[in-house]
């Protein structure tokens, strides 16, 4: 586990610039959250739109959003597949997100189509620390 200021950011899981993370449940289920430092800076999340199960993202492309009552953030695929399932649990309790971001707060599992190559263009913990510590410095 790495740690900038009060942020977590566990070393298994993978990050996009965007603040959000994959972990890697077997070859090719993926599960997608926001990071730590991206729920806490949003703060009192009251909605997350989710997608459709079965439908289709690209790595990059939006899939959803967040809101907080401090703003509305697009949320990206950190790899391409297939959605394979979504928490439901999120429409009646949004704050799952902010109290348990890596666990019961997971917005979708995605079935990944080229999880080797997706996997070479996120960030390790240590690569995405230095992005959150750099965003800290500026604020």
């Amino acid at each position: 586990m790495v740690k900038v200021g009060d942020f977590n950011i566990p070393d298994e899981l993978l990050y996009t610039k965007d603040h959000e993370y994959a972990q890697i449940e077997n070859e090719d289920l993926v599960k997608i959250g926001i990071t730590d430092y991206a729920q806490k800076s949003l703060r009192d999340i009251v909605y997350v739109e989710l997608p459709k199960k079965g439908s289709e993202v690209t790595q990059g492309s939006e899939f959803g959003s967040i809101e907080s009552v401090k703003a509305v953030s697009e949320l990206y695929a950190p790899v391409s597949g297939v959605i394979e399932e979504v928490n439901s649990e999120l429409e009646n309790s949004p704050e799952r997100v902010n109290e348990d971001p890596y666990g019961e707060g997971w917005i979708i599992k995605i079935k990944a189509s080229s999880i080797d190559a997706d996997k070479a263009k996120l960030l390790n913990s240590k690569a995405y620390a230095k992005i959150v510590k750099e965003a800290g410095e500026k604020k």
